[in-house]
């Protein structure tokens, strides 16, 4: 039996803080739970009342007699950890606090007191500050909800209490069918990660939906979600930052940042919903239908309007249109008057009924160019819609293929009741092409998932005693940023390519050093204190003979000095001036909520303006870090542009990847890393620039952490 089968599945329940105000929280639950026709015990609690809506009421729920699988806690805030020591004691297995005033009001250590409690005698907590569980299976509505969802195999769960009871009457309107409602509220013990691993394994649920302000568990959100044998589909709030803001009020948790949450999707294999209409759109989708397994979509409808608006659409969401192959358009042929349309999308024109709709979908799924199929129908005086519907929920039981179908109907409420009829049978209906379509892309992003052969990371054979001691040395000297040539060493002992330097302390060292690594050279100061190096006058570049470099030495010196006399100067870096090639920039950022994250991008105006990068969370495969590189929008100046030869593409991966183990390693340690440029050639690269910032935590002995499963 799961640990969680008794929250979720349960035989008994208790609702603590029962109240006989039909008004009243405690009083809703407890009419909820029988209105919705829950056949399993309710027993309310109140000390004052004898009987609660037609139940015997008991004064403590330490009084009731059987065993009691959860409670439902509606009591104040100051009150719930005396009654999760009563729960404790009577030996409840889950309490469902709807209660609020916890962290999202600054009271966190009311939230610990009580999971401390829990802890003690094997409880787990859903909660606080949440509306209930709302369970189709069970009929059992565990909330101050009005009423159960619309029946059906998706759970759905919540961070926004109010947002759930909104979307559960929205789930009758749009008959998206759920078979769970969660309300997640602060997350105290149970999360995101807990909920995604117990409902992959329930056999009532065939899709995960959420709607997420912040996670508390990063690592365990991404893993459970890597580890879903079902679809995941998410809405993230808060990714303004107004809206991030908002969401940390509300809900006492972190709302992270936008570019790292999509990382996490793709490296989660969840489809992200970009508004609340879509998470609706999606989740019925990949409720209803398989996986979209190609990228040929077919559009077959009997307007030309409506099609030009699903191939629209169809570019923007990640499945645009192909022309359809010959022996196909000759199928099509066969269902529509000469002046129809065989092209994709396939024009049946105004005068297609029952027939030719049946038709030209049984055709068109059965034929193998075609991965999934998109039906559209305006509604027109001589057809009937409900007529048109049954001929597709005909075509696509009598094609016999596993192939995604979505349609949508253009009309008044004749189109409305077919397309909900349509629902009823599997078949995902949406009242405009364009959220058709949109439902089509997320099949086939999910698709695009299972698809993916991604390998799992293998650590890289490195150094890590070397750079364990780079930082000792760093902070026995005060110090949370690294010198330039110290990020290098750390670079190269984890594989990074860096060019050939040293730090010179006088100026005849300088030129030994010059003519050793070879002309011309670059040379820069290095002093904790003197962070941005030109502005000192710290740098002299493209230096080809021994007298510049002497010379430079010595303007370098003089420089440094007059910008900061109090600056502790260790020397000069002499280091190889790398010839031109396409720059690029890798970082990392020690994410709150996620940990070590690792970012790629084109360098100079791409990342300045345009903000052209991508991430991803560490560790993670030279594969993820190969997609990385794909996704950015200058991807095609790496691939070659204008004339331009193609970069050493495998190379940013391996590297990115390498940086990747770095920052997983000491993620205790390192707070941020920067290369940039690193600069890529036709072979190769090379890590031009390089800082490490530590974190200001006091560590007494430097540690390289073992490369657990970390997603």
């Amino acid at each position: 039996m799961d640990s969680l089968d008794a929250i979720f599945k349960p035989k008994s329940v208790a609702i603590v803080g029962a109240s006989r105000d039909p008004k009243a929280i405690g009083h809703q639950c407890v009419k909820n739970l029988i209105e919705s026709g829950y056949k399993g015990k309710i027993y309310p609690v109140n000390p004052k009342a004898d009987e609660i809506a037609g139940l015997k009421c008991y004064h403590s729920i330490t009084e009731i007699p059987d065993e009691i699988d959860i409670a439902l806690i509606v009591v104040p805030a100051k009150y719930v950890p005396s009654v999760a020591e009563e729960c404790g004691k009577k030996g409840v297995k889950g309490l469902v606090i709807i209660a609020s005033g916890f962290s999202e009001i600054g009271r966190k250590d009311l939230e610990d007191e009580v999971v401390n409690i829990a802890r003690k005698y094997g409880m787990r907590v859903l909660g606080p500050n949440i509306v209930g569980i709302l369970n189709n299976p069970l009929k059992a509505n565990a909330s101050f909800a009005p009423y159960l969802p619309y029946p059906g195999k998706a759970a759905l769960i919540s961070q926004s209490g109010a947002l759930l009871i909104a979307m559960d009457a929205r789930t009758w309107s749009d008959k998206v069918g759920i078979s769970h409602m969660i309300s997640i509220g602060n997350m105290a013990d149970l999360n995101f990660g807990d909920l995604i691993n117990y409902f992959n394994k329930d056999e009532d649920t065939e899709v995960i939906s959420l709607y997420i302000e912040g996670v508390k568990d990063g690592r365990k959100f991404l893993n459970a979600a890597k580890n879903s044998k079902k679809p995941i589909v998410a809405l993230k709030a808060g990714v303004s930052q107004r809206g991030a803001a908002a969401a940390a009020s509300h809900t006492g948790s972190l709302a992270g940042s936008v570019k790292i949450y999509e990382a996490a999707f793709k490296q989660g294999h969840i489809v992200k919903a970009e508004d609340l209409d879509a998470l609706f759109e999606e989740t019925m989708a990949l409720a209803l239908q398989p996986p979209m397994r190609g990228d040929n979509l077919l559009i077959i409808t009997n307007g030309g309007g409506v099609g030009v608006l699903a191939t629209d659409a169809a570019e923007k969401y990640g499945v645009p249109i192909k022309d359809a192959p010959d022996d196909l358009k000759s199928l099509m042929r066969n269902h529509m008057p000469e002046f129809g349309s065989p092209k994709n999308p396939v024009d049946l024109t105004g005068m297609a009924d029952r027939p030719n709709y049946e038709g030209a979908i049984k055709d068109g799924l059965k034929h193998p160019w075609v991965d999934g199929v998109v039906v559209l129908y305006c509604e027109t005086s001589f057809t009937d819609p409900q007529n048109i519907a049954e001929g597709i929920y005909q075509a696509v039981k009598e094609s016999g293929v596993n192939k995604p179908v979505a349609v949508s109907f253009v009309g008044g409420e004749r189109s409305i009741n077919a397309g909900s009829w349509l629902i009823e049978h599997g078949i995902p209906y949406y009242k405009s092409p364009n959220t058709a379509v949109r439902a089509m892309g997320a099949l086939r992003i999910y698709g695009r998932y299972l698809e993916k052969t991604t390998t799992e990371f293998k650590p890289y054979e490195v150094n890590k005693d070397k750079v364990a001691s780079i930082i000792e040395k760093v902070r026995a000297d005060g110090r949370y940023t690294l010198t330039e040539p110290e990020a290098k060493e750390v670079f190269a002992a984890y594989g990074l390519p860096v060019p050939k330097g040293k730090v010179a302390k006088t100026a005849d060292e300088a030129v030994e050093i010059a003519k050793a690594i070879g002309f011309p050279v670059v040379m820069k100061i290095v002093s904790p204190q003197i962070i941005h190096k030109s502005d000192a006058g710290g740098v002299k570049v493209n230096l080809k003979s021994e007298e510049e470099v002497k010379e430079a030495f010595e303007e370098i010196m003089e420089n440094a000095i007059r910008y900061d006399p109090n600056a502790k100067i260790f020397g000069v870096y002499v280091q190889h001036m790398e010839p031109k090639g396409t720059e690029t920039i890798i970082g990392s950022v020690n994410d709150v909520q996620f940990g070590p994250t690792v970012m790629f991008g084109l360098g100079g105006i791409f990342v300045e303006i345009l903000k052209d990068v991508t991430f991803r969370i560490a560790p993670f495969s030279k594969d993820e870090a190969l997609d990385m590189v794909k996704e950015i929008r200058g991807y095609g100046i790496l691939k070659g542009a204008r004339g331009e030869k193609p970069r050493d593409i495998e190379a940013i991966a391996d590297a990115v990847s390498r940086l990747s183990q770095l920052v997983w390693d000491f993620r205790d340690t390192i707070k941020e890393v920067d290369a940039n440029p690193v600069i890529v050639y036709e072979k190769g690269l090379s890590v031009v620039d390089a800082r490490i910032i530590l974190k200001t935590e006091k560590v007494t002995k430097v540690t390289p952490k073992p490369l657990d499963k970390c997603g």
